[in-house]
C-alpha cells in the first residue's frame, strides 16, 4: 500500500496542479484580452469587480454557472449537449505529455515535472487535438441552424487544412532532434554554440526558423484566432457553430479555444524556445530543486509571451476572406512546409555524408 501511494500520489498532485494552473490561466486570459483590447482602443476595460478588475473572471464564471440553460426545441439534443464537452476535454488532455520543468528531488525520489513521459508524445497531442474537429462540426450540425452549420463546415475545412501544415512544420524539428519524446527534445536544446564573442543557445528556432514561422501561422488557424476566425465570423454567420449555445455550454467553447491557445504556446516553447532551459543558469550554481523551479518559471514566461502574441495579433490584424484563408493553406504554407521537410532532410544527409 505504501509503495502504491509513493508511486501515484506525486502523479495525482501533478495532475491537480497542472489542471488548476491551466483553468486559472484560461480564466485570466479572458481578462487579459479584454484589458489589452481596451488599451489598444483607448478604453478602460473591466475595472469595477475587485481591485483593478481582477475578480472579473470569477464574476463571469458565476454568471455562466447560474445562467438558465436554454436548449432550443429543434436541435438534435444528444449531440447538441455532447459537442461542447468533445471540444473541451481533448483540449485539457493535451497537457498530459507536455514537460513544464526538469525534475524535483523530494524525499530522495526523483519526480519529473511532467504528468506522463510518452515516447510518442507529439503524436499523442495531434491525435487528441484532432478530436476537437468533431466537437465543432457536431455543434454546427446538431444546432439545426444554417449559420451554425456553415460555421461548423468552415471550421472543419480550416482545421483539417492547417493541421497538415502544423504537423509538417514540426517534422523538420523531429528530423533534427532525432526523437519524438518531448522531454528529450528539451534536453537536446540545452547546449549552445560559441561564435566568437557570441554564445547562441541550441534552440529549435535557430535550427528551424522556417518551421517555426509555419508552426506559428498554423497555430493561429488551428485555434480559430484572428486573422483566421472565419468559423465564427460574427459579421457573416452571427456566431458560427456556437450561435445556439448559452450558459456553461457557451463557456465551454470559449474555454476550449483559450486552452488550445495555451497548448500551442507550450508546444512552441518546447520545440523552438528550449522549453524550461535558461541560458547561463548553470553558472549560478543553484541547487537542483532551485534550478528546476527557475526552469518552470522560464517555461511559464516563454509560454506567456506566445499568449501575449495571440492577443496582440487578434486586435491588430483584420480577418481574411474565406477564399484567402484556404488559398494561403494549400498554395502557401503547405508547400512551404513540404519544402522545409525536404531541405532539412537534404541538409542532414549532406552533413552526415561529408562531415
Amino acid at each position: 500500500m505504501m509503495a502504491w501511494a509513493m508511486e501515484w500520489v506525486p502523479v495525482l498532485i501533478k495532475i491537480l496542479v497542472a489542471f488548476f494552473v491551466v483553468l486559472t490561466l484560461t480564466a485570466y486570459l479572458t481578462l487579459a484580452e479584454r484589458k489589452f483590447s481596451a488599451y489598444m482602443q483607448d478604453r478602460c476595460g473591466p475595472n469595477r469587480t475587485g481591485p483593478f478588475g481582477l475578480l472579473q473572471p470569477l464574476a463571469d464564471g458565476i454568471k455562466f454557472i447560474f445562467k438558465e440553460d436554454v436548449i432550443p426545441t429543434e436541435v438534435h439534443r444528444t449531440y447538441y449537449v455532447l459537442a461542447p464537452a468533445l471540444l473541451l476535454v481533448p483540449a485539457l488532455l493535451g497537457y498530459i505529455v507536455i514537460p513544464f520543468g526538469d525534475t524535483l528531488i523530494v524525499a530522495g525520489r526523483t519526480i519529473p515535472l511532467q504528468i506522463a513521459d510518452v515516447d510518442l508524445g507529439i503524436l499523442y497531442i495531434f491525435a487528441i487535438a484532432g478530436l476537437s474537429v468533431y466537437g465543432l462540426f457536431m455543434a454546427g450540425w446538431a444546432s439545426n441552424n444554417k449559420y451554425s452549420l456553415l460555421g461548423g463546415l468552415r471550421s472543419s475545412a480550416q482545421m483539417v487544412s492547417y493541421e497538415l501544415t502544423l504537423g509538417l512544420s514540426l517534422v523538420g524539428a523531429l528530423l533534427v532532434f532525432g526523437t519524438s519524446n518531448l522531454r528529450d527534445i528539451v534536453h537536446l536544446q540545452t547546449g549552445h554554440w560559441d561564435l566568437g564573442p557570441l554564445s547562441i543557445p541550441k534552440w529549435g528556432i535557430f535550427l528551424q526558423p522556417l518551421g517555426f514561422l509555419l508552426f506559428l501561422v498554423s497555430a493561429f488557424a488551428e485555434s480559430n484566432r484572428l486573422p483566421f476566425d472565419l468559423p465564427e465570423a460574427e459579421n457573416e454567420l452571427v456566431g458560427g457553430y456556437h450561435t445556439e449555445y448559452g450558459s456553461m455550454k457557451f463557456a465551454m467553447f470559449f474555454m476550449g479555444e483559450y486552452i488550445g491557445m495555451i497548448t500551442m504556446s507550450a508546444l512552441a516553447t518546447t520545440f523552438f524556445f528550449g522549453g524550461w532551459h535558461v541560458p547561463g543558469l548553470a553558472a549560478l550554481n543553484l541547487s537542483h530543486n532551485a534550478a528546476a523551479l527557475a526552469g518552470v518559471a522560464a517555461f511559464c514566461l516563454k509560454t506567456g509571451f506566445f499568449l501575449f502574441l495571440f492577443i496582440w495579433v487578434r486586435w491588430t490584424l483584420p480577418r481574411f476572406r474565406y477564399d484567402q484563408l484556404m488559398s494561403l493553406s494549400w498554395k502557401g504554407v503547405f508547400p512551404a512546409a513540404m519544402l522545409n521537410v525536404f531541405l532539412t532532410g537534404f541538409c542532414l544527409y549532406a552533413f552526415h555524408r561529408f562531415m
